[in-house]
């Protein structure tokens, strides 16, 4: 039995922000990682062609900036450089390829008693924590809906996690289900390399520049979100014009309060819909083979799927007692800004679908509130 102060489940972004953040008040902690290395997702998991959606300002972890020359817009080798400065930095340790199978709590001893399994030796390792802190992802297990007749479907179907680059897809035709900014940016990349694309919009969105977001967010601020929604909202329908025509249609809510209230994001540019060059679609009803049948009646055949339908949290898996902050999904209970807190000293940090801004806000609120307890305890 290994007995530690914090214990940290996940060596992503959020997990190496709160250790960061507990080191800057030398409060010892332990961080684990089933995967063989951090950030596994954006090693890993993550298309060639990526950048952060949001402008660098509203990506930094805690404590540590951006390098002055870095581009307003971050690529994915560059966030992962960043990453690894920062695990040298603050040098956090993970131990890697350690599977977290069960925490409880223990109310006799008032911890957290943690049962993990090094993935190498296949051995059982226990951990005792003061404070437990659940920094493994909304992105941990893929998700793919039931579409009926999908396992009919001969071409190659895959999860955006396993999508790299469009070359191997060049004049062929594609689907791309899903219509965050995954599932925007992997069609604008299929088409440029000349896949035949056509992406499912089921429901409103708002589209967006990047440019715009950023402002959006800027004057956040500084101004009630109603009235930069009203700015963004206009300056969106003189930029894109009626998109309706395309098969989009807008929210009711604003962007910025969409966000707030929901988790969902704008998406980011999509010129290439308004240019028909990526075909939108609605909902699927079945799939027959290789031909793909619409809710409006069309039939068209695709040599290949592209699941850009996000991922499921898995911490209900392994967490016991942690209904105080986490619902059946794995995602707070609690709306923010008060979700990072659950009963007997267990905090989630980045599961408020507030990206890398609100990752470093919760790692911030996560230690400060170890250290009061800390203070008290000892007081």
């Amino acid at each position: 039995m290994e007995n530690v102060a914090v214990l940290i489940v996940g060596a992503g972004p959020a997990g190496l922000a709160t250790a960061a953040c507990l080191t800057q008040f030398s409060i010892p902690y332990v961080i684990v990682e089933r995967e063989d290395c951090s950030a596994s997702l954006w090693r890993n998991r993550a298309y060639d062609r990526l950048k952060l959606h949001l402008a660098k300002e509203f990506c930094e972890l805690p404590h540590m900036s951006y390098p002055v020359d870095a581009p307003t817009y971050i690529p994915k080798a560059l966030f992962v450089k960043y990453l690894d400065d920062y695990i040298m930095r603050f040098n956090i340790q993970p131990k890697y390829l350690t599977s977290v199978e069960s925490s409880t709590y223990d109310k006799d001893n008032k911890c957290w008693s943690i049962v993990a399994r090094d993935i190498v030796e296949s051995t059982t390792m226990n951990f005792s924590a003061k404070f437990l802190v659940v920094a493994s992802g909304e992105n941990s297990a893929e998700n793919i809906p039931v579409i009926p007749g999908l396992d009919s479907f001969p071409g190659e179907a895959i999860h955006s996690s396993r999508y790299k680059s469009g070359k191997s897809f060049s004049g062929k035709s594609v689907l791309v289900i899903g219509s965050g900014n995954s599932g925007m940016e992997i069609s604008y990349d299929l088409a440029t390399h000349h896949a035949n694309t056509s992406i499912v919009i089921r429901s409103p969105i708002h589209v967006m520049t990047k440019e715009l977001i950023r402002l959006g967010m800027t004057l956040a601020h500084h101004l009630p979100l109603n009235l930069v929604d009203n700015l963004l909202v206009m300056a969106a329908k003189f930029i894109f014009g009626d998109l309706s025509r395309n098969g989009i249609t807008m929210p009711k809510m604003g962007p910025m309060m969409l966000k707030s209230k929901t988790g969902r994001s704008a998406v980011i540019d999509v010129g290439l819909i308004k240019k028909g060059i990526i075909q939108v679609q609605g909902s699927i009803s079945k799939i027959m083979g290789n031909i793909v049948k619409f809710q409006s009646g069309d039939e068209i055949s695709f040599d290949a799927i592209v699941f850009a339908t996000g991922y499921k949290s898995t911490t209900n898996v392994w967490l016991k007692n942690g209904e105080s902050m986490l619902n059946d999904n794995g995602l707070p209970t609690k709306d923010y800004p008060n979700h990072w807190k659950g009963e007997n000293q267990l905090y989630c940090a980045g599961l408020a679908r507030r990206g890398l801004a609100g990752i470093a806000a919760d790692a911030k609120n996560i230690a400060n509130d170890i250290k009061s307890v800390i203070s008290s305890m000892s007081g």
